[in-house]
């Protein structure tokens, strides 16, 4: 049962199991507020409102003069019970300016407020002078020492937290960890717990549990769920694995916890609720709201700057509660502790003084198979002898830990990596451990109870010690979920354990791997969503039966995309054979995911009465392949013979109306195009480009370009015909080379002209850009008023000899690379314009070639930006110690200030400190990031992975693309990163000026973006899928109108749909009459309002016209809509955090969600009868 179960906050919330969107009927549809709506009962003179004014500012007057200003309220006791308490007092709004956080002033449009906190990570920044002093014993931090007079009123409770931290793949595969160590750590778990009461245990990843629990007998399972219900045994956040939060996207989050708390759900009947993240490499402020959003009420994080753990102990600020930086309504608050030291192994953990807490790690003692302790004191066993001593030394170490945070209740962690691995390790921890413990809680002179306890005891008896004793300070803002400590926003990245050894490298090893990810996770989307809608049409029909066969590879393709957001996969922080063992998982799930993508298409074009097998039909496939998991994707080459045609079908996964130029690739070059409709369609035709080679600058094959229209969320038919006599052919672009290229013989049909001079350009009606001939490098851009932007691209190297998987450590800055003298191709058509240079580098065989690209069409939002595009190859030995960067470099005025993202959702403001090393300037960039000035210019750079990012002088963005390293960084993982595979990365750069002044960044520390630019980050993101048919055919006279639109119309631009999907396939037929099958998560974005450029999307947003869920689908009835958490297992608002914008949801089934909200319903969809 959750244990918030009864602990609603305030009784704004205890309607809310009444104010879900209603169950049976549809409402009349909502119409847009007006002044019209007004109820006029009757029309009051002018003398009455003077009067009423007059009242109402003299008792106001009076209110003042009694009162004062309001003050913020400390928390007070309301029960001695957390857990059943229902009178926790709501989080109230804050006046304008209150605590010593950022203003909470309001703009218009998609924007958001800022929120009072008494804690940014940038206000610690710019406090901690990071000067790595040695602390002694405690190396990062100092000298602990108390009084002995802290407890006498309050007794110290420890709780000794027994774990083990089981990585689901680093040194090995997930599945040789698990026969090596994971499945006897587990057996350990149950034998041990069950032999004493007192015994306590938390686990953290489902795919060890999952895979454990079908190996299991009956018996070994009954006991596991009856140590879970008993309380002895906790699983802690319950997601698949542990996730990293500087590379993993929101959506893949979501995935891997909703895909680990439903099976723990389904399984055993539990659902987490705190959080344990031990080992990923920093924090994001996402994770903290997903979690929040998900029911979640505390959570426990470790890997933090040693400098800013060592300043937050020193203001026992370790405890806080993290708060969204937009959120002024406290609804996201969630209570955090952070563990002080410098590891979560055992010596750093029970206290400052690491050589004493060795003593008490009894797995080192002799025959365990660990290392004895570094520090030449080995633990021995506790016997009556030596009891006493043994419980001073060590209670000593728990007061010193103590005294860093607020309350006299502490944590105390006992374990480390697969620990527990035998029930004789296991028994020596806490048989030796129950010995210490009876010694000191039968000596009531120590003022100490020690015991054995979960995360769960310790959050219950802190809440509970918290509501009797009130630890707020004068001023502090605190927060409703919890008083007595402050409130916190930002993010912390980037990590440093030690020294100048900074986390920054992992952002960007393994890149290839990484767009992979984003592949999976894409297709994985559009699959979730197809399956939705063909058993949404299909119920009654045979064609029901392609997902519901197809659930098994479904649940294997959300755990394989799962299982790669481990803080040691998507990381590239893994061996080499373990990293091939998550790529093949996420090729063969990529795989199955596409045959039943290709099905889903002819299901949903053809006929739903369709008797025949829809597991068979076969006649489509998709438009790209990939033959290996280590190889990039290509394009199916359609060679078609004269008078015949291939079906090309546009799956638009988005729930915008798609209107944008698409490519495919043909054998021959006199192609025309047709509409479903029978309508001719313009088209262009560029050589394919061949970036590998030198000597063969073009395959032979042609890149055939079209403008395309696809419904939202649906499907549209394309022919791609060969000699059709009714349409134009595709005009062919018109080549210019420089002089190595020239001397190639020109590619059939083009016309090849030579370049001539040292600049040349490319234009479309929106801008110019100029390049140097001689590098083939963009210089500059000429705006269509005239004004021009310096936007210098330059490819550089870094030289080192201490980076690693973990640890970038540059010897010097990034030299430059491109020398005089390389080849640039410009191609000039009537939809498409490009220059693509291999450049000329030291080496004989360059490590980049790139394509800047832009598109001539109107009235689309691919006009408005620049894609660029590197073909990176790093896999050769001279390459060794090298990482390569791009750096724009602009006129931009950036005070070396810029913004990347969190996860795709939402943006941290960075700034580059000279007080820290550059590597320590670098940070995670999963999707974006941005530069502007003070009066609003902007330069933004879309990634379709994630990769690193700094802004190391004034005006400059650089990204760093790939790393080969020869040496281990002394991390663990033994090995250096030298399996670098080819890669294509793709940018959207986006230039834009805003159109009213610019906030100034003391009242807005975070800038979000444009409303123009989350549509085009949302569709590098989530590209148009395509797909063919296997085999020619005749073009038909008339082409049958091929399409499917599921929507009513498009979304507004600012709603996103996360997810569509059946969680539980499988069981579709028989859910029926129980709860909702289906799901869909909604995510309204937060975006600046003083950029109002809409893109030419011609789109509506939320506030101008809100969705209804009823009448969202145009052939689908909508019935059964309940709001649920973000893991779908939750339904109560106010254990997700909501406050009043439920019920603004709830009501007659409108969503009308906050900027930045994420927001799940089930709900049922059928086919009207």
């Amino acid at each position: 049962m959750p244990f918030f179960a009864s602990n609603r906050r305030g009784a704004a919330g205890s309607g809310f199991g009444h104010s879900t969107l209603p169950t049976t009927g549809k409402p009349k549809p909502l119409r847009k507020p007006s002044g019209s709506r007004r109820r006029n009962l009757f029309t009051p003179s002018p003398t009455f409102f003077s009067i009423a004014i007059f009242l109402s500012l003299l008792l106001f007057l009076a209110v003042f003069l009694r009162y004062g200003f309001p003050s913020h309220l400390s928390s007070s006791p309301k029960s001695s019970s957390w857990q059943n308490s229902r009178l926790l007092r709501r989080p109230k709004p804050k006046p304008y300016g209150a605590g010593a956080g950022t203003g909470g002033a309001t703009r218009t449009g998609g924007d958001i407020s800022a929120a009072s906190v008494d804690i940014t990570t940038k206000d610690l920044y710019d406090r901690i002078e990071f000067r790595d002093i040695d602390g002694g014993a405690w190396k990062q931090g100092w000298k602990v020492e108390y009084e002995g007079g802290e407890w006498n009123e309050e007794k110290l409770k420890v709780f000794v937290v027994p774990h083990s931290h089981n990585d689901p793949g680093w040194k090995q595969t997930v599945e040789e960890y698990y026969i090596h160590q994971s499945r006897h750590i587990l057996d350990t778990i149950v034998e041990s717990l069950s032999r004493d009461a007192r015994r306590k245990f938390i686990w953290e990843e489902m795919s060890y549990l999952e895979r454990w629990w079908r190996d299991a007998s009956e018996l070994k399972r009954a006991s596991f769920s009856n140590l879970v219900k008993n309380g002895q045994l906790e699983i802690v956040g319950g997601g698949w694995v542990m996730n990293d939060e500087a590379n993993s996207h929101y959506f893949a989050i979501i995935e891997q916890m909703m895909e680990g708390n439903i099976w723990l759900n389904d399984t055993i009947g539990v659902v987490p609720q705190n959080s344990w993240s031990i080992d990923p490499f920093g924090y994001s402020a996402t994770m903290a709201y997903l979690l929040r959003r998900m029911g979640f009420r505390n959570m426990l994080i470790q890997r933090t700057h040693y400098e800013v753990k060592k300043e937050l102990a020193s203001q026992k600020n370790l405890e806080y509660i993290w708060r969204q930086s937009w959120d002024v309504d406290e609804t996201t608050d969630i209570f955090v502790h952070m563990m002080p030291f410098y590891s979560y192994d055992i010596p750093h953990t029970c206290g400052p003084e690491p050589a004493i807490c060795c003593q008490f790690d009894f797995a080192r003692m002799r025959g365990f198979g660990y290392e004895y302790c570094p520090w030449r004191t080995d633990p021995v066993e506790t016997n009556l002898n030596n009891v006493q001593d043994r419980a001073s030394k060590l209670l000593d170490q728990y007061k010193k830990k103590s005294t860093l945070y607020r309350t006299n209740t502490l944590l105390v962690p006992l374990g480390d990596d697969f620990r527990y691995v035998s029930i004789d390790e296991a028994e020596a921890q806490f048989r030796n451990y129950q010995m210490i413990f009876d010694h000191i809680n039968n000596n009531p002179t120590l003022m100490a109870e020690i015991k054995f306890g979960t995360l769960e005891d310790y959050f219950r008896t802190l809440r509970n010690e918290a509501e009797r004793k009130n630890y707020s300070r004068p001023g502090e803002v605190g927060s409703g979920e919890l008083g007595g400590f402050p409130s916190l926003s930002g993010d912390f990245f980037t990590y440093a354990d030690r020294n100048h050894d900074y986390f920054s490298g992992y952002f960007v090893s393994r890149p290839f791997f990484k767009a992979v990810d984003r592949i999976l996770e894409q297709t994985l989307r559009a699959s979730e969503m197809m399956a939705a809608f063909v058993l949404g049409y299909c119920q009654k029909y045979q064609c029901s039966k392609l997902p519901i066969s197809f659930t098994y590879k479904l649940t294997a393709a959300r755990r394989n995309l799962a299982l790669f957001q481990h803080h040691d996969g998507i990381t590239g922080t893994a061996k080499n054979h373990v990293v091939e063992d998550y790529g093949n998982r996420m090729h063969t799930s990529l795989q199955d995911l596409q045959i039943f993508l290709s099905r889903a298409v002819e299901v949903l074009l053809g006929d739903i009465s369709d008797k025949r097998d829809p597991t068979l039909l076969l006649k489509f496939e998709p438009e790209q392949i990939r033959s290996k998991y280590d190889v990039q994707p290509v394009h199916r080459v359609l060679d078609l013979h004269e008078e015949q045609s291939h079906s090309v079908v546009f799956f638009n996964p988005l729930e915008q109306l798609r209107d944008e130029v698409v490519m495919i690739v043909t054998s021959v070059p006199d192609i025309s195009i047709i509409n479903s409709s029978g309508s001719c369609v313009p088209s262009q035709i560029s050589p394919e480009w061949n970036p590998s080679t030198k000597d063969k600058a073009f395959t032979g094959n042609h890149r055939l370009y079209w403008r395309a229209s696809v419904p939202p969320m649906g499907l549209e038919t394309y022919y791609v015909a060969h000699g059709f006599k009714g349409c134009g052919k595709a005009v062919p672009a018109e080549l210019k080379m420089s002089s190595g290229l020239y001397s190639l013989p020109c590619p059939s049909p083009y016309v090849c002209s030579k370049l001539e001079g040292n600049e040349t350009k490319i234009r479309n009606a929106h801008h110019t850009l100029v390049f140097d001939v001689i590098h083939g490098l963009l210089r500059r851009i000429v705006h269509k008023n005239g004004e021009k932007t310096v936007l210098g691209e330059e490819i550089g190297m870094y030289s080192s000899s201490g980076s690693g998987a973990y640890l970038f450590k540059p010897t010097s800055e990034a030299r430059p690379i491109v020398e005089e003298g390389g080849q640039l191709l410009i191609s000039e058509g009537p939809l498409v314009r490009e220059a693509c240079s291999i450049p000329k580098t030291t080496w004989s065989k360059t490590p980049v070639a790139h394509c800047t690209r832009i598109y001539n069409e109107e009235n689309i939002f691919q006009e408005l930006l620049i894609e660029k595009e590197y073909h990176v190859d790093m896999g050769r030995d001279e390459f060794n110690n090298r990482e390569l960067i791009v750096r724009f470099k602009t006129d931009i005025d950036s005070k070396r200030v810029f913004y990347s993202d969190l996860n795709g959702f939402q943006m941290s403001r960075r700034e580059t400190y000279d007080k820290i090393p550059l590597q320590g300037n670098y940070y995670p960039m999963p999707s974006l990031a941005f530069i502007q000035n003070l009066l609003g210019r902007r330069f933004s750079v879309h990634s379709r992975q994630s990769l690193g990012v700094a802004s190391l002088k004034n005006g400059w963005l650089e990204i760093m693309l790939d790393r080969r390293l020869v040496n281990d960084d002394g991390r663990g993982l033994g090995q250096g990163v030298m399996d670098n595979r080819p890669m294509n990365v793709l940018f959207h750069l986006l230039l834009e000026s805003n159109v009213s002044v610019s906030p100034s960044a003391s009242t807005f520390p975070v800038l979000r973006p444009s409303i123009l630019s989350h549509a085009v980050g949302a569709r590098l993101e989530y590209p148009i899928l395509a797909f063919v048919t296997r085999k020619e055919e005749a073009m038909p006279s008339k082409p049958a109108l091929k399409s499917f639109a599921p929507l009513s119309s498009s979304l507004p631009c600012d709603l996103h749909v996360v997810s569509l999907k059946v969680p539980h396939p499988t069981k579709f037929p028989q859910e029926r009459l129980a709860e909702p099958r289906f799901a869909i998560i909604f995510q309204r974005k937060g975006w600046d309002s003083s950029y109002c450029r809409r893109g030419e999307l011609q789109c509506s947003l939320v506030a101008d016209e809100p969705v209804n869920l009823y009448y969202m689908f145009k052939d689908l009835s909508v019935q059964n809509v309940v709001a649920t958490s973000l893991n779908l297992l939750r339904d109560d608002a106010e254990i997700l955090g909501y406050g009043k914008q439920l019920r603004g949801i709830a009501h007659e089934g409108n969503v009308l969600l906050s900027p930045m909200e994420i927001q799940a319903f089930k709900l049922e969809l059928q086919w009207p009868t």
